[in-house]
């Protein structure tokens, strides 16, 4: 059941752990963790996305109240909630890498299906039409 695993860490340190993947989730459209914690991050990461469907102001605020970036949170509403609108759940893969080296965790990679990060190239054409703008 998710939401019930305590990963070896007191309460409010688990939840601001978690607030804190699943916000880099969502900006990064991936990232490597332990097997354990990307299956806690994925219910909540769906979560999110589904109340970015959702789009009203309600839902928008309860996103705000997990997620710690603004700029997440209206990628989440804008570009996660027009990839996803036909999708029913399903929204992220994890991909079993192996064992760490220093303690034998399984790792795995958790990322958004469909998902394509911008690269360093796109990120310099949009720099260039907000200089062109201004």
């Amino acid at each position: 059941m998710p939401g019930t695993r305590k990963l070896g860490r007191p309460t409010d340190q688990r939840r601001a752990m978690l607030r804190g993947m699943v916000t880099l989730l969502l900006e990064n459209g991936q990232i490597v963790t332990t097997v354990t914690r990307a299956k806690e991050v994925r219910s909540i990461a769906e979560k999110m996305i589904t109340l970015g469907k959702k789009n009203t102001l309600a839902s928008r605020r309860a996103a705000l109240a997990y997620i710690t970036k603004e700029s997440v949170v209206t990628k989440v509403f804008t570009e996660y909630a027009t990839l996803y609108a036909d999708r029913n759940g399903g929204y992220t893969q994890i991909f079993k890498m192996g064992t760490r080296r220093g303690d034998g965790a399984e790792i795995a990679v958790i990322k958004m299906i469909d998902y394509v990060a911008p690269t360093a190239e796109d990120a310099k054409a949009t720099k260039a039409d907000k200089a062109d703008a201004e």
